[in-house]
């Protein structure tokens, strides 16, 4: 009896972390529809982004109350605890990455509904957008696999997104000082950089839950040497 609760306890946590992983993917997609709706201008991306937001805050639910379930029912051990606290936080996480990328889209709508000139760095934007979804991509696939080392890697690279931000706002302030007509559009992108820094440090949060489910150690807020540690 107590081999078949083990495997249904195994069953059931394997399908909370099957779906974060969807939920996972599902974000990703928001991200990389947003940044394609900024530099094309296809209103029916934008508008995909904006919808598809119900499912990812639907999914946020459903594994909370899933993970409260098992805590409720299951009383589980704890490394199996840390695996449900660890969850629980990479799902507030993803939720909001998703509310970065309808924030990007929100802020691509604006530009290109009102025209006019361009402010130029939307092509640095577009690499730093890029590397936050290899870093959210990364994580997701650390989580899956339990994969320490590459969670630290992940955390280690935030600190690129965090200087791409920095590079594209001295851009940006240059763009707006030189011409002023730029300065709607350029304030726009500091928000959409802004957004994309944020989803670096939440991608990097959810790097460090791996690290916490299978070391049981927190290294939020501690150095690279701690990580190496």
């Amino acid at each position: 009896m107590a081999e078949h609760t083990s495997k249904q306890f195994d069953a059931e946590l394997e399908r909370v972390r099957s779906r974060v992983l969807q939920m996972g993917g599902l974000v990703e997609e928001q991200i990389t529809r947003a940044m394609e709706s900024l530099i094309s201008g296809v209103m029916e991306l934008i508008n995909k982004v904006t919808s598809e937001d119900y499912r990812v805050n639907a999914i946020e639910v459903e594994l909370d109350e899933a993970a409260s379930h098992i805590i409720t029912r299951r009383q589980p051990a704890a490394g199996d605890l840390r695996m449900i606290f660890a969850i629980m936080k990479t799902v507030t996480d993803l939720e909001r990455i998703g509310d970065e990328a309808q924030k990007i889209a929100r802020m691509a709508k604006n530009i290109h509904e009102r025209g006019g000139p361009q402010a130029p760095p939307v092509v640095e934007v577009r690499h730093a957008a890029e590397a936050a979804i290899s870093m959210l991509r990364r994580t997701l696939d650390c989580f899956a696999r339990l994969d320490c080392d590459g969670a630290a890697e992940v955390i280690r690279d935030d600190a690129g997104i965090d200087t791409e931000f920095r590079s594209i706002l001295r851009q940006l302030i240059t763009y707006m000082m030189e011409d002023p007509r730029t300065i709607s559009t350029a304030l726009e992108i500091v928000w959409i950089a802004k957004a994309i820094e944020r989803i670096g440090d939440h991608a990097k949060n959810m790097a460090e839950y791996v690290i916490y489910i299978v070391k049981g150690t927190d290294v939020r807020h501690t150095g690279t040497a701690k990580l190496d540690a």
